[in-house]
């Protein structure tokens, strides 16, 4: 029979075979690219970047998505209820109280961020304090904070410097060849080898980062059904959750304060469409989601033992 303390480790051991495997990927890619190009010193600018870059983003990107959602820090007296539940519920699960924000907008949301369970912050929108009653909010709550504990953050930032380097990697590939860097090797040299590697460096240049947004999009996804898990463990009501999740997806007001590069954080995607469970989506059109459908993470949910 099926746990949520099963479910979640399966989860966790599914995301690290995946991080595993979006590392070797990683290694190959840099590897026929530097060969068709007969010099390592590209992989090296590229990952340097992308490590300079994620170091920026790892410190200060809880200030920086805070600022892009207008999210306004509180205190005890500013509301004692929310402060409350969160200060319950890190007790329970033996973590610091992190930083709370409200956003002020009527779309119902939340996300947390921070580099380390110290440096956290859980964040929620008024609409999802106005239109949740205290069970659902408990569980996105909890939710939030199994981020935090599961460390989702730093394996967030470290995905994410893997897709950068591959991004950069197969963007200045494409401009070496362009430039005839390949054609003005095979020339000299006539290796007919050199040239099959180019070739398959080419297709590589080309489909890796359609692959590499693929992986993120299922690590992200992955640590979305492990969060359900935990914080549905944490506060011993899966329903709790699950109606949230349904009151979340099923709210017709936009989130305005969202975009492209925040939408991952948040509990429910505020861009891909509501859904009222009685369709089912295409591989493809689920391999670019940064969360699991809506309705199956609510089957989960309801279908685990506490």
């Amino acid at each position: 029979m099926s746990t949520l303390y099963t479910y979640s480790d399966s989860n966790k051991i599914k995301t690290w075979f995946l991080l595993s495997g979006f590392l070797i990927f990683i290694t190959i890619v840099g590897y026929v690219f530097s060969a068709a190009m007969e010099t390592p010193v590209i992989l090296y600018f590229a990952v340097g970047f992308s490590i300079i870059s994620s170091f920026v983003s790892y410190w200060w990107s809880d200030k920086i998505v805070l600022a892009m959602s207008d999210a306004r820090k509180i205190e005890f007296e500013d509301n004692k209820e929310l402060y409350r539940l969160v200060e319950n519920l890190c007790i329970t699960a033996g973590l610091p109280l992190p930083r709370i924000y409200i956003i002020n907008d009527s779309a119902p949301n939340a996300f947390a961020t921070g580099r380390d369970p110290q440096h956290a912050v859980v964040a929620v929108t008024s609409g999802l304090l106005e239109k949740l009653e205290r069970s659902e909010l408990e569980g996105v709550i909890a939710h939030e904070l199994s981020h935090i504990g599961n460390r989702d953050i730093l394996l967030a930032t470290v995905v994410t410097i893997l897709v950068g380097v591959v991004v950069l990697l197969a963007d200045w590939f494409r401009r070496w060849t362009f430039w005839g860097g390949g054609r003005r090797r095979n020339s000299d040299k006539g290796d007919q080898l050199q040239l099959i590697i180019i070739v398959l460096a080419i297709i590589l240049s080309i489909l890796a980062p359609f692959f590499a947004y693929m992986m993120q999009f299922a690590i992200s996804r992955k640590r979305e059904f492990a969060a359900d898990a935990d914080g549905a463990l944490l506060t011993r009501y899966p329903e709790g959750l699950a109606r949230a999740l349904e009151k979340i997806s099923a709210d017709p007001e936009p989130l305005e304060v969202a975009n492209r590069a925040t939408a991952h954080l948040y509990i429910a995607s505020p861009f891909e469409g509501k859904s009222d469970g009685r369709h089912k989506r295409g591989f493809f059109a689920k391999a670019f989601m940064t969360h699991p459908p809506v309705e199956e993470r609510i089957a989960a949910l309801r279908g685990m033992d506490v």
